[in-house]
């Protein structure tokens, strides 16, 4: 190695400054940005990245390591005994048969493919059984292995273009819901697999719903890669978004909703890079698209419905750290129940956020047991929920630090 190579943080003993300068620049983040992150100015940080100053107090590393996705606590603070995994979960339990089930392509075409209407059955049961199971990562854990295998075994036997499309689309979806299983699990390079193959699949059916769906999937995976993916992130959506753009007159609800879910994402990012008119200028023409949707109706995939506007709002004041607003919004999203137990406990933590950006960390508690009561598989490997309460569980308050701790151990964070 040349010896005027930048140290590997997860290999040298370096300070906790050095440590996050070197995270943030493989980050793609300025030292500008990052201060902006975590609410100190360029000055502060710059002096905290040349040990210039002592190192910050938990809640400051906490919101260091959420704007720098650490995958381990460790790896920020230099500290063996703090290996706290936060925004990559500890692993399921079905994972290996998932990913054994992804990364099989038998040659052999002695695998009976089911018929279509029995496949596109067991998609169906296997979306709302993700939708209302508290469970949901082990129930679609235990489907996806079969699902993958017989989806794939149906485009290989399909003998026309037509029944050959028709299995892409059956595939993209599957390639779908198991994105959503491999949401912050330990291995990104399956999750990226399964976002392209998902792309390809969708493309091949020619369906603009499972193109649109797909498109969505990959920004999401582009976003949460880090600031220097944001642009690929854009990049996938604008261009989903004038591919659906001509069907939009007479569209039908599922490419209107993932039209609008396309339309928020790019708010999202925008929101990340604290871009706050541009975020606030999607959500408004998602939620135009939102008004367009029957009261009732909920899409399958995304839950991009009006009811999820919302929430949505207050994801985008959460993003923009406008800790006021996002509790504002987080009244008003209230009033509407969400049907999806996953969406409505991540809903409930990104409330948690904008309550801890507002000061009321026992708020923030309180919410994390009603995420916790909805979703726990949710909450079990969402970073933002473990980041909030590995802070309070340091909390001086008594009360608090012994809530925080009681359910940092329900969800498997800390120890009993």
């Amino acid at each position: 190695m040349p010896s005027d190579a930048a140290p590997d943080p997860y290999a040298d003993p370096l300070k906790f400054g050095q440590r996050v300068q070197i995270l943030r620049e493989r980050r793609g983040m300025t030292r500008a940005q990052l201060a902006g992150f975590i609410d100190v100015s360029p000055h502060t940080l710059k002096k905290i990245e040349n040990g210039q100053q002592q190192a910050p107090g938990l809640e400051t590393v906490m919101r260091i390591a959420e704007a720098l996705r650490v995958r381990d606590l460790a790896d920020l603070t230099g500290h063996p005994d703090m290996h706290v995994d936060l925004f990559v979960g500890p692993g399921h339990p079905r994972l290996a048969a998932v990913r054994a089930a992804i990364d099989s392509f038998p040659l052999a075409s002695d695998i009976e493919p089911p018929p279509v209407a029995h496949l596109q059955a067991r998609l169906h049961a296997a979306w709302k059984a993700r939708h209302q199971a508290p469970n949901h990562r082990e129930v679609i854990g235990r489907l996806l292995p079969d699902l993958i295998r017989d989806a794939q075994a149906l485009v290989r036997h399909a003998d026309s273009a037509a029944d050959r499309r028709a299995a892409q689309a059956l595939l993209a979806q599957t390639y779908s819901l198991s994105q959503f299983f491999l949401a912050y699990q330990p291995d990104s390079s399956l999750l990226w697999r399964v976002a392209e193959r998902g792309m390809i699949a969708a493309q091949e059916s020619e369906d603009p719903h499972r193109i649109g769906v797909a498109a969505w999937l990959l920004a999401q995976a582009h976003r949460d890669s880090g600031p220097r993916h944001f642009d690929a992130a854009d990049a996938v959506a604008l261009e989903a978004c004038r591919f659906l753009e001509p069907l939009l007159p007479d569209a039908p609800d599922d490419v209107l909703a993932i039209a609008g879910a396309l339309e928020f994402e790019l708010g999202y990012t925008a929101a990340r890079r604290r871009e706050t008119g541009t975020a606030w200028r999607h959500w408004d023409k998602a939620n135009d698209m939102a008004a367009r949707l029957p009261a009732d109706y909920y899409h399958p995939v995304t839950s991009f419905s009006r009811a999820i506007m919302g929430a949505h709002a207050v994801t985008v004041a959460v993003e923009l750290h406008q800790g006021g607003e996002s509790v504002r919004q987080a009244a008003r999203a209230d009033e509407v129940t969400i049907p999806s137990r996953p969406r409505r406990a991540r809903h409930r933590i990104e409330e948690a956020r904008g309550y801890q950006l507002d000061g009321q960390p026992d708020v923030a508690i309180a919410t994390l047991e009603k995420a916790h009561r909805t979703a726990p598989e949710t909450i079990r490997y969402n970073g933002y929920a473990r980041r909030i309460l590995l802070e309070e569980t340091e909390s001086k308050q008594a009360a608090r630090r012994r809530r925080a701790s009681k359910l940092a151990v329900e969800i498997g964070l800390l120890s009993a």
